[in-house]
């Protein structure tokens, strides 16, 4: 997500309880409303289900639940971010996608190493800094490592 200099980054912005994260545009294939999840016995707890979508079967990852933080009802503002990643298509379950932002390189912050040291920040790419406060900025793609990926495909 690194912007080189004088480059711009376009984050689609989405939330998870109070905070705000960021990714990389280039990582969504599409945001969509949650349909009927079917739930899939014995897999991890931060799996929520599968959806058809459009004929396809996709996993759908529960951010909330992944990230640690409580679970949450599904509500109209619920919103699951399509990514493809090792071939698969993969859903996140987020709180609220709320708009999409522009980072100039100067604005991207890497994180604190006693945060970047623990293996739950892998997935961390930096700090957005915006007029309205901070974003933590996230790849989608490390969310979940190579042996998960293939047992979703």
């Amino acid at each position: 997500m690194q912007a080189m200099k004088g480059e711009t980054v376009q984050v689609i912005v989405f939330k998870l309880g109070e905070e705000r994260y960021g990714v990389d545009i280039s990582q969504v294939r599409e945001i969509i409303r949650p349909s009927q999840i079917t739930k899939i016995p014995n897999a991890p707890d931060f799996v929520e289900g599968v959806i058809n979508l459009r004929g396809q079967i996709t996993t759908i990852v529960n951010l909330r639940k992944r990230f640690g933080l409580p679970s949450k009802e599904i509500d109209n503002d619920s919103r699951i971010i399509v990514v493809e990643y090792n071939n698969a298509v993969i859903g996140m379950m987020v709180d609220t996608v709320n708009e999409v932002k522009y980072l100039s390189h100067k604005d991207i912050e890497a994180l604190p190493s006693i945060i970047t040291a623990r293996e739950e920040a892998k997935f961390l790419k930096g700090v957005g800094k915006l007029p309205d406060g901070l974003l933590i900025l996230i790849d989608l793609n490390k969310v979940l490592n190579e042996g998960e990926v293939e047992r979703f495909k």
